[in-house]
């Protein structure tokens, strides 16, 4: 039934239980940035699933990441290469560094940045830094080994 997708606290009870079931809420409900937030809340991954007009507003996408750095996955390209929206990203999880612009993985703010807050963001960094003590301390007690 084509009504429950627009049944806004039945879909906002299952984007509670399964972010991913944004995938299936009305296009309405997928435009709303507070029921999106909801969904991020319990999967970072799903603004995937947020209209393109959430996915492609700076300031929304920022509000996404400080709330979950895997929503970076979702963001359009141009904020994966925005160094404010990938920063706040792997502020609050390190490992969102796989998801942003490959020239981040050299940056060494934002490589610094992500390992510090998670170690294990140092495999998804340019190879570049694998003999910067900076960052070996920074990353902790990563294990190394591959």
């Amino acid at each position: 039934d084509e009504s429950l997708r627009e049944d806004k606290d039945l879909v906002l009870a299952a984007v509670r239980q399964s972010g991913q079931a944004l995938e299936y809420a009305d296009e309405s409900l997928r435009r709303d940035k507070d029921f999106v937030l909801a969904a991020l809340q319990q999967n970072g991954w799903a603004l995937k699933f947020a209209d393109k007009s959430l996915r492609t507003d700076k300031n929304f996408v920022l509000d996404a990441v400080r709330q979950s750095g895997s929503a970076l996955k979702g963001a359009c390209e141009s904020l994966r290469r925005d160094k404010d929206v990938v920063l706040a990203a792997v502020r609050q999880d390190g490992r969102a560094l796989q998801h942003a612009d490959e020239s981040f993985r050299k940056n060494r703010d934002v490589v610094l940045a992500a390992v510090q807050q998670c170690g294990s963001a140092f495999l998804f960094a340019d190879h570049s830094f694998s003999q910067d003590e900076e960052f070996l301390l920074a990353a902790g007690d990563f294990d190394f080994v591959e």
